[in-house]
């Protein structure tokens, strides 16, 4: 199977080849740890996590190797420790585990590698230093510098000329740097800082460097793939590929992919202005998991997505569409078969997800209209193997069902178990009108030989 994918560096679809199939790396940009994520933060790792499937589906599970890091040295966490007295893990790892559970709850396979910036420190201070000796970059007063002007192909992955990046100009704190442009990679140690020795001074490390130097640490580079949001290409993404090309004299990565952003009611989720909702938020009020994960694969990650309400009773009602027909073949037993080549070819097209989820519908379409047992066993195969390649299903039909409905769920029981009695009975007056009580609360009771089950009217 051929996979393409958008590389932001050469701005064009391209065929993926890893430079050795039997080694894939990714790299994808975590959160920095100093709060709950909200759910716009949860896309990098959703989208990426279709990705890390499809490439363990092609080059097997073994073969694919994904880090993820956690970036637990910020300026916000340093205040954050210093004004509560703690220690900077005991104020990220309460935040790092909430991060965890999030992503779990939205079906997000754990990474090969989850390096964290504190224990990666010592290959920062020693990719700092060889930058110093080859003269990319300077010490001064308030710490080490990457010199800009020493890299004639800055600007080649935003598309920024260097005349006009003004990144960083000025920053509080960086008086004595050259050029405005100019970025750190070490900050000199203030007073009742937490800081680390090294041989250009105390201090602690800039940002960008972190994960250059946990690249190098989990992966080696050149890596296959380094993948982030779209906010990250400048000046994030930017530096690494300029403090790491000029430390080693090759690329970081040989594909660069971003998603695009997450609009909540059509402006920009951002902490700083407050428009924010937590995946934790969701689901306390009796959102699934995997109504979240399906909402932000339901738009080309390179496209923007806007959140609001009416998409995530969508995403539920596709959601439901799938798990009806894993129900009505609830007897079934489902044949070992792969993803539908049509499927498949949707996510290996630059993760044409909005593709992929129409090819789903096709699979539940079969799945309802198949007949004989061996078209039933190989639908509900296909429909099952495809889901799990996109992290959906991975629920029970039943349990899915009844977590929507919530407390009400044991209310649907009861009058469930009465219709059956009724019918049993040969009281169908009363069969009927049970199932029009529960056709009223949205439910669908479905009849078969082995008993009656329930879903979500459609």
């Amino acid at each position: 199977m051929n996979i393409e994918l958008t590389n932001t560096l050469t701005r064009r679809k391209e065929p993926f080849a890893p430079a050795d199939p039997a080694r894939v790396t990714m790299y994808v940009c975590g959160p920095t740890v100093y709060n709950y994520a909200h759910i716009g933060n949860m896309r990098p790792p959703v989208v990426f996590d279709v990705l890390f499937r499809l490439l363990r589906h092609t080059y097997g599970e073994k073969a694919v190797l994904y880090a993820r890091n956690y970036t637990d040295i910020d300026d916000r966490i340093i205040k954050a420790a210093i004004e509560s007295g703690k220690s900077i893990g005991e104020v990220t790892r309460p935040f790092e585990q909430a991060y965890e559970n999030d992503t779990s709850a939205l079906g997000v396979l754990s990474p090969t590698h989850k390096p964290r910036a504190t224990e990666h420190v010592d290959g920062m201070i020693a990719l700092i230093q060889t930058l110093i000796d080859n003269g990319s970059a300077y010490k001064v007063d308030t710490g080490v510098y990457f010199a800009v002007s020493a890299d004639a192909d800055y600007g080649k992955l935003s598309g920024r000329a260097q005349e006009d990046l003004q990144a960083g100009a000025r920053v509080e704190g960086e008086d004595d740097k050259r050029h405005p442009s100019d970025f750190a990679l070490w900050k000199a140690a203030a007073p009742g800082e937490p800081r680390w020795d090294a041989p250009f001074g105390a201090g602690r490390p800039g940002w960008h460097i972190e994960c250059s130097a946990m690249i190098e640490a989990e992966l080696g580079s050149p890596i296959d793939i380094h993948g982030g949001g779209i906010d990250l290409v400048f000046p994030h993404h930017e530096n690494e590929v300029a403090q790491s090309e000029s430390a080693h004299n090759h690329p970081l990565a040989r594909v660069w992919m971003h998603n695009g952003f997450l609009t909540m009611d059509t402006t920009k989720m951002s902490k700083s202005i407050g428009n924010v909702i937590t995946p934790r938020e969701l689901l306390e009020r009796g959102w699934q998991g995997e109504t979240l994960r399906w909402g932000l694969l339901s738009a080309h990650y390179k496209a923007p997505l806007d959140w609001n309400e009416e998409m995530m009773r969508s995403a539920q009602a596709s959601l439901d569409r799938l798990y009806g027909a894993v129900l009505r073949l609830k007897d079934v037993d489902a044949a070992v078969v792969d993803p539908p080549a049509a499927f498949l070819a949707a996510l290996a097209d630059d993760l044409n997800t909005p593709e992929a989820i129409a090819e789903l519908y096709a699979l539940v379409t079969a799945a309802n209209i198949a007949k004989k047992p061996a078209e039933q066993a190989k639908a509900k195969g296909e429909l099952l193997a495809a889901a799990a390649l996109f992290g959906v299903l991975q629920d029970d039909p039943e349990h899915w069902f009844r977590a929507s409905f919530g407390e009400e769920a044991a209310e649907i029981d009861r009058l469930v178990a009465e219709r059956v009695a009724a019918r049993a009975a040969k009281d169908y007056a009363q069969s009927d009108k049970l199932r029009d009580d529960l056709a009223a609360r949205g439910v669908e009771v479905m009849d078969s030989a082995s008993g009656s089950t329930w879903r979500r009217k459609g």
